[in-house]
């Protein structure tokens, strides 16, 4: 019998209120019940069962710095095209589906790469965009972490033993740089506690012992909790992800998904399967898992009236990222920092800037950790339209609204199921202003587009967004951090603030060798209030020293700022003629974070 709706109350990654309008939390069966009335009101033909000739599309290489990239031109056998435009395409069947538009919904983007498209995969390093939660990520891969002193070795402690099953041998490489590898994938897993309608968890054929080392010696160097996050669903059902560092993610072992063949996925696919289905076996029975943890998974199992063909496991593998297009507009941690706008939006991203570990590697200290994990929070953002058609050259009758053109780091924020539905319904909307206006997806009238998308119901801004203020709106000599002389170690932010481009911030660093350096340039003699901006957090400096023209000056970078909001006073300073004033921003002497975002002169009236 159906569960009451003011009995449910979600939790963990389901979070809702029986108060609520909306059921945010549901079954995968009534997901499905949905897709389905919605096909048969509006008589689709759903075809199934043929894949895309993927013979000769492109592929991407690496370039010799760990960036891999594919050019564009390469057209596989699988698409027919007439210049820049597509015409149909070929099954590997040989049915053939011919069209005037386009979209590629795979999670791969596999017609985007048969198509002749640019595209990368792997992970670009910060020399790429910019971007600081990019590429090899050791010092933030704090959470979703193995515990300390998790010895590597097949013999513990002997090295010429060699290393467990799952350890990179290559890693985890230089901080910041490019590689090949893709965040973790696994299979969310819908559980229930409920004893008529529980499969076991059962010891699957071919378990293979050597994979769970490193839970068993995880568990025995101190961990002690449950390694996933079992968030509930109606009807005694849970939606259970991964979590910690040793759970479901099978980590390092996808990186040939995202331009494997068929068969190559199918393999993929199948040890996923297997390592799961073992790893909750041995949760819940193996007697190297500690009692209380054996004991408490137990409790649960596989659905009986879910994903029925599986024995209550789906058949979707949980790809978080696969190729990724390059187009004229590629969304980065800027775009979604706020740092940088998109002014074309077709939709808004809004969860954190989020990638799952990517591989496991040995320390220095010989221990084994987990690489690549990173969780940024970010404020709803605009996604440009020109991150969802490609670059018109290459393909003028194309969308690819979530293999779209993206940082790998900005897709682990963009790349949500109702994200991709809000995309795909943009793209959709656009590819039919293109066909009534006989134009290339490109050259779409954007703000045609725009009144349809709203008058939809598309939400194309949020109240929230816009966290830096932009300098063009305010009196005064202003310069922003991005035009200072930086010294020392800065990392850049802007989540919550800043003038124009973010700031920077030292980490807390409290070293003394964080220096940022204004020149601004004053064009008359005069009073002048110097203000710089502080961006404040519980966290920052209360005693941020800033130099004017050499003059020591403290400020309290915590309080909020006095001036407009935006600004903190340093001093006043009387000029008897045009010329340079020079700030230094320092952490010397700091007792929290220190901010350098922007400085300001401003004629005292």
């Amino acid at each position: 019998m159906p569960q009451p709706k003011g009995n449910f109350k979600g939790d963990g990654q389901t979070i809702t209120d029986a108060n609520e309008d909306s059921q945010w939390s549901f079954e995968p069966g009534a997901a499905l019940g949905i897709y389905r009335n919605w096909v048969k009101e509006h008589g689709l033909e759903i075809v199934h069962n043929e894949r895309l000739d993927r013979t000769g599309e492109g592929r991407a290489v690496n370039r010799g710095d760990g960036y891999w990239i594919a050019k564009p031109g390469t057209v596989g056998k699988g698409v027919l095209k007439e210049g820049n435009r597509i015409t149909a395409i070929m099954m590997e069947s040989g049915r053939k589906f011919a069209g005037r538009a386009f979209m590629d919904a795979t999670y791969e983007g596999d017609l985007m790469a048969a198509a002749g498209v640019s595209f990368t995969i792997g992970r670009e390093g910060k020399a790429i965009h910019g971007e600081t939660l990019n590429g090899v990520q050791t010092v933030r891969s704090r959470w979703h972490q193995m515990v300390d002193k998790v010895d590597p070795y097949v013999k513990p402690g002997d090295a010429t033993s060699g290393l467990l099953f799952g350890i990179d041998p290559e890693g985890p490489g230089e901080e910041f740089a490019s590689d090949h590898r893709s965040q973790a994938f696994c299979f969310r897993m819908c559980l229930t506690n409920h004893e008529p309608n529980r499969i076991p968890f059962a010891k699957p054929e071919g378990y293979k012992e050597e994979w769970y080392e490193l839970l068993f010696r995880n568990y025995e160097a101190g961990y002690k909790g449950l390694p996933w996050i079992n968030s509930t669903m109606p009807n005694k059902k849970t939606d259970t992800n991964n979590r910690n560092g040793v759970s479901t993610d099978f980590i390092g072992q996808n990186y040939g998904w995202p331009q494997g063949s068929y068969e190559d996925r199918k393999e993929i696919r199948a040890k996923h399967l297997l390592y799961q289905q073992g790893l909750m076996w041995a949760l819940a029975n193996h007697p190297r898992v500690p009692e209380e943890t054996r004991q408490a998974i137990s409790n649960w199992g596989m659905t009986r009236d879910e994903f029925t063909d599986g024995g209550g496991w789906q058949q979707q593998l949980y790809i978080r990222e696969g190729r990724r297009m390059i187009s004229d507009v590629v969304m980065t941690q800027d775009h979604c920092q706020q740092v940088v706008e998109a002014r074309d939006s077709v939709g808004m991203g809004a969860y954190n800037m989020d990638s799952h570990n990517t591989q496991r590697y040995v320390t220095k200290e010989g221990f084994v950790k987990n690489e690549g994990d990173v969780q940024t929070r970010v404020k709803p953002y605009p996604i440009s339209y020109r991150s969802i058609v490609p670059k018109e050259g290459e393909c003028a009758n194309l969308v690819v609204p979530i293999a779209l053109s993206s940082s790998h780091i900005a897709f682990g924020s963009i790349r949500m199921e109702p994200v991709f539905m809000i995309l795909g319904q943009s793209g959709a909307t656009a590819v039919m202003h293109a066909l009534e206006q006989g134009v290339a997806l490109q050259k779409v009238d954007y703000a045609k587009l725009r009144a349809r998308l709203l008058a939809d119901g598309q939400v194309l801004e949020h109240a929230s967004s816009g966290g830096s203020v932009p300098s063009r709106n305010m009196k005064g000599i202003i310069m922003d951090d991005e035009d200072a002389k930086l010294e020392g170690s800065w990392t850049k932010g802007g989540t919550d603030g800043g003038v124009d481009a973010g700031y920077r911030h030292d980490r807390g660093a409290k070293d003394g060798a964080s220096k940022a350096t204004f020149v601004l340039k004053a064009d008359k003699p005069g009073k002048y209030h110097v203000q710089i901006s502080a961006v404040p957090e519980k966290n920052r400096s209360k005693n941020t020293l800033v130099k004017v023209d050499g003059t020591e000056f403290r400020v309290n970078q915590r309080a909020n700022p006095s001036v407009d909001d935006v600004w903190s006073p340093v001093t006043e300073i009387s000029l008897e003629k045009a010329g340079d004033v020079t700030v230094v921003v320092s952490n010397e002497g700091a007792d929290g974070h220190v901010v350098a975002d922007a400085v300001r002169l401003l004629a005292v009236e």
